[in-house]
């Protein structure tokens, strides 16, 4: 180290030190002279090889400056000298001197610029020290020149100023305090208005500058009371929340949910909101029932108030129970009207904010809201089902208070008019099918209904056995749809009507009960007074709607009548001895077709008045029908029941007759044979008085039978004048015929209110009994034409004519012209039945057909009857009949 120092010593270089305290001495720096270099530049260049010399020197000429190196040296000489190895360790200890100053020669000519910058920049930092040394002198002399400039007059001013902007911060506290002890009158005064969001408001702002002011001792006694009254106000709210269940109103509830959304509560609004409805519909209820009570008890007893709901509809008395169940509705729909309202509130509301939160950027305050709207949606969603069945669950209490089965058809179908309007709204109201209601009023409609059945059916008896079978005149134009117990077909309909008569109004979108009476009005208040009040014309007086129309019926009787036109031509041609006529024109068959036994040309039906009351009670058993689906299976098999019994009856009084069956024609076919079976079977009891040792299931059966009807007294069917009573039997026939009309045009009505799994039962009712009514025709008028002509008389005469003749005869026997003489007979007896009753075109078809049929059968039998007959006999044969 101390031959480096000497090194630099002879280039001329100083250490960092020295030249800090000489910077002017820069210009002096020496730089090492050629012979310096050369000396250098001849030691060996091999860089390994000075790396290795370099290598090769002991560390402890490395260890400090203060090492002694003749010393060291001195000492490792061994004691005994060689001349030679002195030498040879000189000259390495030379070599490596010379690889070292070689060395630190490169490393200094390579620093030497950093080393010349690094002076440079140590130089300006000097000139920046001694500049910043005159600012501190200059800015200590300004100091003190300040300090001595001051007087402590101008400090106490400045203590004054700062003591006169405390008392102003004072002063204004003090007002706010002030102001504070007198908010709770502005409170009160708010409250009174309604104006709880203000209130809350206000509140809120108090208590938070209340907090400010804690540390005054009046204010913790004024934010005690103002805790109070936040507390009051809640109270006065919730007040006002449980009003909105009976009467809402928009602005009211706007003011309660603005206060509710300022306490940070609208779950807690929504909470208590559901138990305020849910108390509303108990003490709406309740009331109501209650009213009643003690208005048909008379006096002011509270032991009514004392008693439970459930016990308390079972005092309500007969008279009171229709007008009490329709103000309960009333009172029901209010309550369930509000919480409609309160949904449509929150619905609009919630696109409003969801509107103007979209325009805000408070992220924070956006989630929150939308979670508290989704769960009062959700709230009230929920509440939809939970308040329905609080309704359901207290109407079923008061209908199961009474037992229905007092009241009489009217009052019991108005209750249950009431309560299918309540099962709508409940069904708009939260899409339920109310159940609960359902199952309690279709119990209650069954056991009535089987009762009420099973005395219209004995009624039907009763009017079958005293009915004389008369025309009940109606006018022309007749039609079910007319009669008071069809009318709510035409309010509701009817599905038979085409889509293309219905209103055009219908093809809009149908309108809620909600939407119909949200404005105002009950759907109940119609009920009272939904008894339609019109007079029904359909009776024709003398069985015509006018004079001048009888008038024209007997004209019309006089010119055209329904004789068949060959016949009077071969009776007038018999009478004269002329040819008779073979051919028959154009227009007498026209004519024929066109016949009718008719009074006039417009065909009122025809039917009686027990015909008319079994259509008045279909009609009132589809007006329970359609007021309560669930029933419909019960009903319509009830009404299949009216129709078998009526059809027994018909086919009873007029069509059993046994000594016509057993000819085999096959006048019943066996269609029309297996339903009166079935109805035989099902419906009627056989049996005049009960067996007392017969089974309770057989007893039990046997309620469920109707007996078989036994003709009037006062129906002839034996004298031949009247054709054994073909006015009566025409009437009855055809009524049964016209019934059965109207049970195919109420067929889609029916069809469209039974259950999907009955349907199979109304097919089979319609394709195997209604449809068979007709069919009742053939062995109904059969007895008339079996009756109504003398066939044992053909057959006698023809038994008295000769046929084995040996001559071909050109004249027909007379027995020909007696059987056209009963023809024409029988043909001026319908004339004379026909002005009693019209006789529709199939029924004289119908007996006409007959009479050809049993003619032709008695003209086959006479011939069979035949023991001797010739070949011209044959020919007389064939002359007969087509004579005939």
């Amino acid at each position: 180290m101390q031959k480096i120092k000497s090194l630099m010593t002879r280039q001329g270089l100083k250490s960092p030190q020295e030249s800090l305290s000489d910077l002017g001495a820069i210009e002096s720096l020496r730089v090492p002279g050629k012979e310096e270099f050369r000396e250098l530049r001849e030691q060996p260049s091999d860089p390994q090889a000075e790396q290795e010399l370099i290598n090769s020197i002991e560390q402890v000429y490395f260890s400090a400056d203060s090492f002694d190196v003749v010393k060291y040296e001195l000492e490792k000489l061994p004691s005994v000298l060689n001349l030679q190895e002195l030498e040879a360790y000189r000259d390495k200890l030379k070599q490596q001197q010379a690889a070292v100053s070689k060395k630190v020669a490169d490393l200094i000519l390579e620093k030497q610029p950093a080393y010349v910058k690094e002076l440079e920049r140590v130089t300006s930092l000097q000139t920046g020290l001694q500049l910043a040394a005159v600012i501190c002198t200059n800015g200590r002399r300004h100091l003190n020149i300040a300090k001595e400039g001051f007087t402590q007059a101008s400090l106490g001013l400045l203590a004054n100023q700062r003591k006169r902007q405390l008392l102003i911060g004072l002063l204004k506290s003090l007002r706010t305090i002030k102001t504070l002890q007198r908010t709770d009158v502005r409170l009160s005064e708010m409250l009174e208005e309604e104006d709880y969001p203000g209130a809350i408001q206000l509140c809120l702002e108090c208590q938070k500058a209340a907090s400010t002011f804690k540390h005054y001792s009046c204010i913790s006694e004024l934010n005690s009371k103002l805790q109070d009254t936040l507390e009051q106000i809640e109270e006065q709210l919730d007040v006002a929340l449980s009003k909105i269940c009976k009467n809402f109103d928009i602005n009211h509830y706007t003011k309660v949910q603005q206060a509710y959304r300022l306490l940070g509560k609208t779950q807690t609004a929504m909470d208590q909101l559901h138990m305020h409805f849910t108390q509303a519909i108990h003490n709406t209820v309740f009331q109501v029932v209650l009213g009643y009570v003690e208005l048909c008890a008379g006096n002011t007893d509270t032991k009514f108030q004392k008693l439970q709901y459930k016990d308390l509809c079972t005092h309500v008395t007969p008279d009171s129970y229709i007008p009490c169940l329709a103000d309960l509705c009333k009172a029901l729909w209010e309550v369930m009207l509000s919480y409609y309202r309160t949904m449509e509130w929150h619905e609009k509301h919630d696109n409003e904010d969801t509107a103007s939160a979209s325009e805000g950027s408070n992220m924070i305050g956006t989630e929150e809201t939308n979670f508290d709207r989704g769960y009062i949606k959700k709230k009230l969603e929920h509440g939809l089902t939970r308040i329905w069945q609080d309704v359901q669950l207290k109407v079923k209490t008061y209908l199961l208070g009474t037992d229905l089965s007092i009241f009489k058809y009217d009052d019991f179908i108005f209750v249950l008019d009431i309560i299918s309007r309540l099962m709508q709204v409940g069904e708009e109201f939260c899409g339920s099918k109310s159940e609960v209601l359902q199952e309690s009023i279709r119990k209650q409609s069954v056991n009535y209904f089987k009762n009420y059945h099973r005395t219209r059916l004995d009624e039907l008896r009763m009017f079958l056995e005293n009915e004389t079978w008369e025309l009940c005149p109606v006018k022309s134009n007749f039609s079910i749809l007319q009669l008071h117990e069809f009318k709510f077909m035409e309010q509701s309909r009817s599905p038979s009507v085409s889509p293309s008569k219905q209103p055009v109004s219908t093809s809009s979108k149908t309108v809620t009960l909600f939407e119909q009476y949200c404005s105002g009005g009950n759907p109940f208040e119609i009920q009272a007074n939904h008894k339609d009040e019109e007079t029904e014309d359909v009776l024709a007086s003398n069985g015509y709607e006018s004079d001048e129309q009888e008038k024209s019926a007997y004209q019309e009787y006089d010119s055209d009548s329904d004789v068949p036109e060959e016949l009077k031509r071969d009776y007038v041609d018999e009478q004269t001895g002329d040819v008779p006529v073979k051919s028959v024109s154009r227009e007498t068959l026209k004519s024929r077709k066109k016949s009718d036994y008719s009074l006039n040309k417009v065909n009122a039906p025809i039917l009686t008045n027990t015909t008319l009351n079994v259509i008045r009670l279909v009609g009132k058993y589809m007006q329970m029908m359609n007021i309560l689906k669930p029933i419909a299976f019960d009903v319509i098999h009830f009404m299949s029941q009216l129709f078998d019994y009526y059809l027994y009856a018909i086919y009873t009084f007029f069509g059993r007759n046994d000594s016509l069956e057993s000819t085999g024609l096959g006048l019943s076919s066996s269609r029309l044979r297996t339903t009166l079976n079935r109805i035989q079977e099902s419906l009627i009891d056989l049996e005049v008085s009960a067996d007392p040792t017969a089974t309770l299931t057989a007893a039990e059966e046997r309620k469920e039978k109707v007996p078989s009807p036994h003709l009037s007294q006062l129906v002839v069917l034996t004298s031949g004048d009247t054709l054994y009573g073909l006015a009566e039997r025409v009437v009855a026939t055809e009524s049964l015929v016209f019934l059965a009309e109207q049970f195919e045009f109420l067929q889609p009505h029916l069809d469209a209110v039974m259950p999907a799994v009955k349907k199979p039962f109304l097919q089979q009712f319609y394709s195997q009994t209604v449809s068979t009514a007709s069919e009742l025709r053939k062995p109904i008028y059969w007895i008339v034409a079996g009756k109504a002509l003398d066939y044992e008389q053909m057959l006698l005469l023809m038994a008295n004519v000769k046929w084995d003749v040996k001559e071909i005869m050109s004249q027909h026997n007379i027995y020909v012209d007696a059987l056209l003489k009963e023809f024409e007979q029988f043909n001026r007896r319908l004339n004379e039945v026909s002005k009693r009753v019209r006789i529709p075109l199939p029924v004289s078809n119908i007996l006409w057909e007959h009479c050809i049929r049993l003619a032709n059968r008695t003209i086959v039998e006479g011939y069979a009857n035949v023991k001797k007959c010739s070949n011209e006999g044959r020919a007389l044969m064939q002359l007969d009949f087509q004579q005939f």
